[in-house]
C-alpha cells in the first residue's frame, strides 16, 4: 500500500517540486497540499495521511504551531524542512520538541542541481518515518483554538511568517507512556566513559535522558547524533541550558571530564584516546554518517577496554552495531533502547539482533539507570 503524504508549504514552487518528486515514487501517493499551518491541520484531519512534510515559515500559522495542533488532534509523523543556519537549527529543534519526527535541509539549489540525490533522500525519509512508532509521538496539553488572522506582507509582496512565541522548552517533554523493558537494574561500576549514539528521534531522546543526570554525574559522556554541521552547535547549546550537567559541541583537543557531555560536530568524525583527549577528524565521504557512531565507539573500545558504558537510542539503520561489537569484545557494557519507546527501532534493533545488548531499557528508564550504574 502506498504511503499517503500531505505536502505543506506556502511556496507554490516548493509544493509542486516536492509533490513531483514524491509522486514519481510508485509507493508514495501525495493525497493533498496545504499553504499554511491552519490548512495543514484541516487537511491532516480530513485526509489522514501517513506522513506530513512541513515548512516552518508560513502565513496565518507557522509550522511549529501546526505540528503541536496536529499531534494533539491526529498524531501523524511529520518531516520538517529547515534552513541550514544556526537560527534554522534552533527552529528545527523546536519543531522536534513539538513532535516532528525528522527534518531535511530546505535547499532550492540542491533541488535543481542534484535532482536524483534529492529525490532519493526525500523518498527514503518519507518511507522511514512512515514506519515510525506513533505511540512515541508528542502528546501535549490542548493548544489554544485556531484563529485565522489577516496575513501581513513583506516588502516583496510575499506573506510574512506569523510571529512565534518561544518559551523555554521543558526539561522532559510529556509523551505517551510506553511499556517498560524488563532488564534488571544495572550494577554499579567505575566507568571511565559513557558513550551514547542515536539518529532519528535522537534529539528529544537525548534531552529526556540527559536531563535526568545530576550535576555531579561522575563519568565523562560523548554523544553521537546524526545531524548536519549547522545543527550540532545549536543542539549542544540547547542541551546545556536544559541539563544540570554541562554540554558542548566537541572540539579537537577537548578533554573528557566528569559531568561534561561532548557532542560530536556534524559533518565530522569524533574519536577519543586513552589520555581522555578528543580528536575531531574531517568527515570521510565514503562513510554514510558524519558523525558515525561506529567510529566513536570503536575508538572508545581501543582506549578504554572494559570501562565503557555504551547506549544506543532510537534511529534508522545499524550505525553503532560494529562499534558495539568491539566494545563488547573488550568487556564493556552495551544498552539498547526498547522498541516500544523508540521513534524508529532500527539502531537498537541491530544491537539486540546481534546479541550485543547487556540490557534493554525504555527511554524514560535510561537516565535513572545511568545514575544507578555510575554513581
Amino acid at each position: 500500500m502506498a504511503v499517503k503524504v500531505l505536502v505543506v508549504d506556502d511556496s507554490g514552487f516548493f509544493r509542486r517540486r516536492v509533490s513531483e518528486i514524491l509522486s514519481a515514487d510508485p509507493s508514495i501517493q501525495v493525497v493533498g497540499t496545504a499553504t499554511n499551518g491552519k490548512e495543514a491541520i484541516d487537511q491532516a484531519i480530513a485526509l489522514k495521511p501517513d506522513v506530513i512534510t512541513m515548512d516552518y515559515e508560513m502565513p496565518m500559522m507557522d509550522g511549529i504551531t501546526a505540528v503541536r495542533h496536529i499531534m494533539q488532534r491526529c498524531p501523524t509523523p511529520v518531516l520538517m524542512f529547515s534552513s541550514l543556519t544556526h537560527e534554522g537549527a534552533r527552529v528545527t529543534l523546536d519543531a522536534l520538541d513539538a513532535g516532528a519526527v525528522d527534518f531535511l535541509p530546505k535547499n532550492f539549489e540542491d533541488i535543481s542541481r542534484n535532482p536524483e540525490k534529492v529525490k532519493q533522500l526525500l523518498c527514503e525519509k518519507v518511507h522511514s518515518i512512515s514506519r515510525s512508532n506513533r505511540r512515541s509521538l508528542f502528546s501535549a496539553p490542548a493548544p489554544a483554538p485556531v484563529a485565522a488572522a489577516p496575513a501581513p506582507t513583506t516588502s516583496f509582496g510575499r506573506p510574512a511568517p506569523a510571529p512565534v512565541a518561544r518559551p523555554a522548552p521543558a526539561p522532559a517533554p510529556v509523551r505517551t507512556a510506553a511499556p517498560s523493558a524488563h532488564s534488571p537494574a544495572p550494577k554499579r561500576k567505575a566507568y571511565k566513559l559513557v558513550a551514547i549514539g542515536t539518529s532519528t528521534g535522537g534529539p528529544v531522546a537525548l534531552q529526556r535522558v540527559l536531563t535526568q543526570l545530576p550535576a555531579n554525574f561522575p563519568a565523562p559522556i560523548v554523544l553521537i547524533q546524526h545531524m548536519p554541521a549547522a545543527f550540532t552547535k545549536a543542539f549542544a547549546e540547547r542541551l546545556d541550558k536544559l541539563c544540570r550537567i554541562s554540554v558542548k559541541e566537541a572540539e579537537d583537543g577537548d578533554i573528557l571530564r566528569p559531568g561534561l557531555a561532548l557532542l560530536a560536530p556534524g559533518g565530522k568524525q569524533m574519536m577519543v584516546d586513552g589520555r581522555g583527549a578528543i580528536k575531531i577528524l574531517p568527515g570521510d565521504e565514503r562513510l554514510n554518517y558524519k558523525p558515525c557512531v561506529d567510529i566513536t565507539f570503536g575508538s572508545a573500545a581501543k582506549s578504554y577496554g572494559d570501562k565503557v558504558l555504551a547506549v544506543v537510542l532510537t534511529g534508522m539503520g545499524a550505525d553503532g552495531r560494529e562499534g558495539a561489537r568491539l566494545l563488547k569484545q573488550g568487556g564493556s557494557a552495551i544498552w539498547a533502547q526498547d522498541e516500544a519507546s523508540c521513534v524508529i527501532y532500527g539502531m537498537p534493533m541491530a544491537i539486540v539482533k546481534a546479541d550485543l545488548a547487556d540490557a534493554i531499557y525504555s527511554l524514560d528508564d535510561i537516565g535513572k539507570h545511568l545514575v544507578e550504574a555510575c554513581l
